[in-house]
């Protein structure tokens, strides 16, 4: 299959690149700058992302452009275009201020295939604190901002383009054309990488790989492990067991409506109500790492126990997907995250991995839920932390603090379900492209604030009381705080706007009905500094 390389300079959007050229219907691997697949017929076109370095730092990341410039076409983005200025004989300098945030392509060369379909004037995303004063020989320039001259250029003998914009960003209003004119137009994609394409391929695999051999899978509820187990199913049927733990801090009725979920699909699952031993372990411990800790110990034998019943087992699957296995790099240039696996299985029991949604990102898993006809509920779950509820609640577990914080999350979270919203222009297209369905009615969609958002839970703060008044009395109960992100992969997340009215129906219908909770604040704190979660 064709595919375009995307070589990783330590950008925070180098994700975003990817999900964009596979929203073209073309695969794309996100590689490190220094991991080119040599001898890769495959390989279509090359991206160069950005980067936290200035190409004058004595550590910034370098990459031998001979390995694919002329050989294949090239797009630099920001520190990409940078690189390729300063490696081919052009300049870099620092500006004399950050060029950061919206700018307008005042002067285009419409007539460069890049730039096929733009608008005049249009806009663009700028991040950069480095700036290209003067270009390479044999380069011109193809767009220039009111600041920025050099914004677009390229070569008039090779198929190299660079832009110090950013095309990924949902700010550069006709990113995604410049990057379909890339992957489509210059490249040659023949736009075969789709949901369809990806089941029935990956079916096909996967009956190939696991033939008549036992399967066992870890359920958590959440869209990627059961994606995994639909698509599993779909190949091997009655060879899958599935294995779904209630530690006894899921949401509330969840492990219920889970199980009935998968019997629905037809999935042989066993769950397992483990939460007695889970509360009993947890008795007392108020320090979260701790508590995360016993729940992760307790998880895998409890796993174990069942997987060991299941003797003629050869495969563990999981519901790992592509942005777990990349390796992102910081600015000391170390991998701080790569491929993970499911740990914790003894290695007697001679499990091999299958992963059947490695090459997917978040998105492209729901789109492939959809193609394999799972409920809708199901694909547009917010993600969970595996621990549940305990890192929601601020010190020790109790199966009382846990039915608090049920009730209210529930609230919460069928309020947010509830609640329709309009939207338009770019906050339309954001909730488009993530891939929740919706129709577009006069240039605007409805959709829910629940499908809008990419994370929400209530967390109690049970370490802290506050006075109230109830009916004429006093009251001296704990708060909850609400918590709701925006982001395209959690790496970042920014606090959800929620609607004044919204918030005040929430909060009145909590403190009246949820025993043991008398106030209600919102955390309005991003990521960085703040995690998404509390523990």
């Amino acid at each position: 299959m064709q595919k375009i390389i995307i070589l990783d300079f330590g950008s925070q959007t180098t994700q975003l690149i990817g999900r964009r050229v596979r929203e073209l219907d073309t695969f794309c691997e996100i590689m490190p700058y220094n991991k080119f697949p040599k001898d890769d017929p495959s390989v279509i076109g090359v991206i160069l992302s950005g980067s936290p370095y200035s190409v004058h730092d004595p550590e910034a990341f370098k990459v031998d452009l001979s390995q694919f410039v002329g050989r294949l076409p090239v797009l630099g983005i920001c520190y990409g275009a940078q690189f390729i200025s300063h490696t081919l004989g052009g300049k870099v300098e620092k500006a004399d201020s950050r060029e950061y945030g919206r700018a307008n392509l005042e002067t285009i060369n419409l007539d460069n295939p890049l730039f096929k379909g733009f608008e005049r004037g249009s806009q663009v995303w700028m991040s950069h604190g480095d700036t290209i004063t003067a270009i390479p020989a044999d380069f011109e320039v193809i767009g220039s901002t009111k600041d920025v001259k050099n914004a677009a250029f390229a070569s008039t003998k090779q198929p190299v383009w660079a832009v110090q914009f950013h095309p990924e960003v949902f700010h550069t209003l006709q990113g995604t054309q410049l990057l379909k004119n890339f992957v489509v137009d210059i490249c040659g994609s023949r736009q075969e990488w789709s949901a369809a394409s990806f089941v029935d391929s990956t079916v096909a695999e996967l009956k190939a790989q696991l033939g008549e051999d036992r399967v066992i899978l870890g359920l958590s509820g959440g869209v990627d492990s059961s994606v995994a187990a639909v698509l599993l199913n779909k190949a091997i049927g009655k060879n899958l067991t599935c294995i779904f733990v209630d530690h006894g801090m899921l949401r509330k009725n969840e492990f219920t409506q889970v199980m009935n979920d998968y019997k629905v699909l037809g999935l042989n699952v066993i769950g397992v109500d483990a939460s007695e031993k889970f509360f009993a372990d947890l008795a007392g411990v108020s320090d979260p790492e701790q508590k995360r800790k016993i729940i992760g110990r307790d998880f895998v034998e409890v796993f174990n126990a069942e997987a060991k019943k299941i003797t003629d087992a050869k495969w563990l699957a999981q519901g790992t997907i592509y942005p777990d296995r990349i390796e992102s790099l910081n600015i000391t240039g170390k991998v701080i995250k790569s491929h993970h696996n499911v740990g914790g299985l003894p290695k007697e029991m001679h499990l091999q991995l299958c992963e059947p949604l490695k090459w997917l990102f978040k998105d492209e898993v729901r789109r492939v839920g959809r193609q394999l006809g799972m409920p809708e509920h199901l694909i547009t779950r917010h993600p969970f932390p595996g621990p549940g509820l305990a890192v929601r609640i601020l010190g020790d577990i109790t199966p009382e603090k846990v039915r608090v914080l049920q009730d209210a999350d529930d609230i919460y979270i069928r309020g947010l379900r509830d609640y329709k919203v309009k939207l338009s222009g770019e906050e339309a297209r954001k909730v488009l492209a993530a891939g929740v369905p919706a129709d577009m009615t006069d240039g605007t969609i409805e959709v829910s604030l629940y499908d809008q958002i990419w994370q929400a839970g209530a967390i109690l703060l049970s370490t802290v009381r506050s006075v109230g008044v109830m009916g004429d009395e006093r009251t001296y109960e704990h708060p909850v705080a609400l918590r709701a992100v925006t982001s395209t992969d959690a790496m970042t997340a920014d606090w959800a706007h929620l609607p004044y009215d919204f918030m005040a129906k929430v909060s009145n219908e909590i403190i009246n009905k949820v025993r043991g909770v008398n106030r209600v604040c919102y955390d309005i704190s991003s990521k960085p500094p703040a995690t998404i979660e509390w523990e």
